[in-house]
Parts: C-alpha cells; structure tokens; sequence
C-alpha cells in the first residue's frame, strides 16, 4: 500500500506540473483515489486503536501478574503497534496532501473556466 500511495502522490504531482489536462475529469478521478485511501485510513485507525488498547491492557495485566508469557505477548504487540502507527501516519499525511490537490485540481479547473 505505501508504494501505491506513494506512487499516487508523484502521479499527481506531475500532472498537475502540466497545463493541457482536463481538470474536471482529473477532479474526479481524483475524489474516488481519495475515497479509496480514506476508507484504508479509517480501517487502519481502527487496527491501530485496537492493538493500541490490546497492549495497554496486557501491560495492566503483566503489571498485577509479572507473567513472562505476557511479557512476550506485549513486546510481540510493541513490534505490531510500531509500524501499524507509521503506515497510519503515511496514510494520515497522504489523505491530506491529496486533499490539497485536489484544492489545487479545483483552482486550476476554475481558471481554465474563466478564460
């Protein structure tokens, strides 16, 4: 997902480097890629939240218990929660780099209307 994003994100960049583009179509194929990595963004929200409160709980846990068991079970958390939180971030970031293009796309559209 975050070469696709990625990837997204430059494919805009240099089209909106270019003059000669239909704006209206461009804008709208540009909503449904933001639905897309929106709808991803709220199910990775979710994830995160949930392996977030899966390890508070089993830190509780090992804090009334001292179970070694736990203790693996919350270092192999650490190691999920760490990059579920950096793949939120970059999708977080890219909605809303997209949103600005989009707001770019929009003012370039009403321009070329206005000629």
């Amino acid at each position: 997902m975050k070469s696709r994003v990625l990837a997204y994100l430059s494919y805009v960049d240099e089209l909106l480097k270019k003059d000669d583009v239909d704006w209206e179509k461009e804008a709208k194929k540009h909503l449904v890629q933001i639905g897309f990595f929106a709808h991803e963004r709220l199910i990775h929200l979710i994830v995160t939240a949930l392996f977030a409160m899966a390890t508070i709980i089993c830190i509780l846990y090992l804090n009334a218990t001292g179970s070694m068991v736990i203790l693996a079970l919350v270092v192999a958390l650490f190691v999920l929660l760490i990059p579920y939180v950096m793949h939120y971030y970059l999708l977080e970031n890219s909605v809303q780099r997209m949103y600005k293009q989009y707001d770019e796309m929009l003012s370039r559209f009403d321009d070329a209307f206005k000629m």
